[in-house]
């Protein structure tokens, strides 16, 4: 069976390359355009990992990471970061919180689907 993967991104090019990307490496996509829509999301849907935005409007991704954490429904699904916000303090926070991996934008097609597939072995 296909590991489902829910790619939240507000940037719709890098939503749709981010899918595009890991489809082509049989990985069942998700799609969500901003936190909240992650949430809803997920109390419906059952995922084996998130790839989730830092910068995004309305509700970041550090934001969406702690309410996901608060939530025994999916605080344990594993969270991968992948945004061009470098900031030591987001990184610090996203590592504090649990994140698994922080993988910065713009990234290459063969690091996104390494670091993928390395985390499901």
């Amino acid at each position: 069976m296909n590991k489902r993967i829910l790619v939240v991104d507000d940037d719709l090019m890098n939503l749709r390359f981010a899918e595009f990307v890991l489809k082509n490496n049989n990985y069942t996509i998700i799609t969500a355009e901003s936190g909240i829509e992650c949430l809803e999301i997920l109390k419906t849907t059952k995922v084996d990992l998130i790839l989730l935005d830092i910068e995004m409007p309305v509700m970041n991704g550090i934001e969406t990471l702690e309410l996901i954490r608060e939530n025994n429904k999916f605080k344990n699904i594993p969270v991968m970061f992948l945004t061009a916000d470098a900031v030591i303090e987001s990184v610090v926070k996203a590592a504090k919180l649990g994140a698994v991996e922080y993988i910065k934008k713009p990234f290459k097609p063969e690091e996104l689907v390494l670091r993928v597939n390395k985390f499901f072995k």
